[in-house]
């Protein structure tokens, strides 16, 4: 009986810690980010073809070979690349928009939850190393470092500090047009 193993491929990844955006080439079996994080056999992954930035900084970029980046440091790796579900793997799951803070950064997206439980339980089933994200926008006010959306987001699970449902929220929503400005309040004044 022979088992279907899927040959390595190059994965193009971006790594954001605490200091440093790393953008590399890892080979692997995996076919998502989380996978590839979540299913390392070592502490850290080796990176190929390494370009590494300082957050925040418009400082010099540093090109290498190879870097071994440690996992633990990692707050938020993320793809462009949209994956296609495996079908032989999938499993029925709810689309829930969340917030995840992992500091200097923030993120919201779409987290995949068991279906038929309370968010609050469904959170409590959480516990991976790292938490896949769909749709998602990260940004950081702290280091002014834009909003940027990708298709796929892997959130470092011991690194995030809060994650909790998240809507959009307009906060003129329901005013009138005279609700709250002054010059329409000073009008209705004098008539």
């Amino acid at each position: 009986m022979f088992i279907n193993v899927a040959p390595e491929r190059p994965a193009e990844l971006t790594l954001y810690t605490d200091a440093y955006v790393v953008r590399g080439t890892v080979r692997t079996r995996q076919h998502r980010v989380s996978d590839i994080l979540e299913r390392a056999d070592e502490s850290f992954l080796v990176l190929e073809e390494v370009v590494l930035e300082e957050s925040g900084s418009r400082g010099d970029v540093i090109r290498t070979p190879f870097a071994q980046v440690n996992l633990a440091a990692v707050l938020f790796a993320v793809s462009d690349l949209p994956v296609e579900p495996v079908p032989e793997l999938r499993t029925v799951k709810s689309r829930e928009q969340a917030l995840v803070t992992v500091p200097p950064f923030k993120l919201t997206g779409t987290i995949h939850l068991l279906p038929e439980r309370e968010l609050r339980e469904s959170l409590l089933e959480l516990t991976g190393r790292f938490i896949p994200m769909t749709d998602v926008t990260f940004w950081s006010d702290e280091i002014a470092y834009p909003r940027t959306t990708v298709a796929m987001a892997a959130v470092n699970h011991e690194r995030a500090q809060i994650l909790a449902p998240h809507r959009v929220v307009d906060p003129w929503a329901g005013l009138s047009s005279s609700d709250g400005d002054p010059m329409a309040a000073e009008g209705d004044a004098g008539t």
